[in-house]
């Protein structure tokens, strides 16, 4: 009866084999193994993968009687300053400001030369960042290319000049940011953008309905606190790891027994025993901290109504969590939330009645199992 039972543990740890490797668990930090779009990444902390942009390049003011000039004109030199965080690999936000000198062009003039405006303006925004990279593919922190398109909001002055009153409006603003990654801290960005503005942000009024301001700026990223993401797993890989080496351990001893001669004399003739199988139990495992069923869990409980459905059986739904995480007053609130989460399962997906179930919760005072990982645990039992 022994060497059944471990046979029988055997097979059923070679199912879990199936679909987890026998070997430890590395967290996966810095990469996924899908792309960005497929993966739960962890939540960082506030002052984690934060950073701060230094860029310079030029600005053009476009709009009205600006085209009439030369392009070497109507140039102008701009810093930019941003800073900003990302929230997972592929969503993120910044600040931007900018500014410096604006020139724009006036033909409605009595001279016959165009009349030149030596605008100064400032300029800022705020902007969500999209990742197209880590989002498509999957991510990886040392990946050299990065496209980022953004949108964004702000707002705009142009400072007295020559006797013209300053003017503010409000921005539209959007653009393509390319990462191009140096080191582990360091990018260097080449990023376009543009910027709407109302039509009388230089004082002319004339066929445009709004003004425009074109940029290019070529900079640094500077990448401050934790610069990667890690992905969130959906199982306890403490557990796993246990369930892999008992998987190997049965694996050496079946190993043994193989060697063992394959024919012995003969036996005589063994009458089958009536087996009646009046008992049934089955755990639903939770991850750290949480009552959600993972996906990998719905087969117990899909077992525990086939069970239910098939012996007209009551059952008893217990919860339970383990004693090394929480109070013992959060954990009996976090063992009721769990046992209730799989009892409405079996209501709402399975059509079990609730008068064939009741509920107990034992929190972290009961630990029904001697691994304090496994205790984050429902346990469903029935008798016929």
């Amino acid at each position: 009866m022994k060497m059944k039972t471990k046979i029988l543990s055997l097979v059923v740890f070679l199912c879990l084999a199936s679909v987890i490797s026998a070997q430890e668990h590395q967290p996966q930090i810095g990469f996924s193994s899908e792309t960005g779009a497929k993966t739960n990444f962890k939540k960082n902390k506030a002052g984690d993968n934060w950073f701060i942009s230094l860029a310079g390049g030029g600005s053009m003011l476009i709009g009205d009687d600006n085209g009439k000039a030369s392009f070497s004109d109507r140039l102008n030199l701009n810093p930019q300053l941003s800073f900003g965080k990302w929230f997972n690999p592929y969503t993120g936000f910044r600040i931007q400001l900018t500014g410096g000198p604006l020139v724009g062009y006036d033909a409605d003039r009595t001279a016959p030369e165009l009349f030149k405006q030596n605008n100064v303006f400032f300029g800022a925004h705020a902007d969500l960042l999209l990742d197209v990279t880590n989002l498509l593919t999957p991510y990886r922190e040392t990946r050299v290319f990065r496209l980022i398109p953004w949108i964004g909001l702000g707002y705009a002055q142009r400072f007295n000049n020559q006797s013209i009153p300053r003017t503010e409006t409000p921005t539209l603003n959007g653009g393509i940011l390319t990462a191009f990654r140096l080191s582990k801290r360091v990018d260097l960005n080449v990023e376009i953008q543009g910027s709407l503005l109302n039509e009388d942000f230089n004082r002319i009024y004339k066929y445009h309905l709004t003004d425009f301001i074109a940029q290019g700026t070529v900079g640094l990223t500077f990448k401050l606190g934790k610069t990667d993401f890690e992905v969130i797993e959906p199982m306890d890989y403490a557990l796993l790891n246990d369930l892999n080496n008992q998987i190997n351990a049965l694996r050496s001893e079946n190993e043994e027994l193989n060697k063992r001669p394959k024919s012995c004399p003969d036996c005589p003739p063994v009458v089958p025993a009536t087996i009646v199988n009046n008992y049934a139990e089955n755990v639903v495992y939770f991850r750290l901290n949480s009552s959600k069923i993972d996906s990998n869990q719905q087969i117990n409980i899909h077992n525990t109504a086939e069970f239910m459905k098939a012996n007209k059986t009551p059952i008893k739904v217990i919860g339970y969590a383990d004693k090394k995480t929480g109070s013992s007053s959060y954990n009996l609130t976090l063992s009721e939330k769990r046992a209730r989460t799989v009892a409405k399962e079996l209501i709402e997906k399975y059509g079990i009645s609730s008068d064939q179930i009741t509920i107990e919760w034992k929190g972290s005072d009961v630990q029904p199992f001697s691994e304090n990982n496994w205790n984050r645990v429902v346990i469903m039992t029935a008798e016929k």
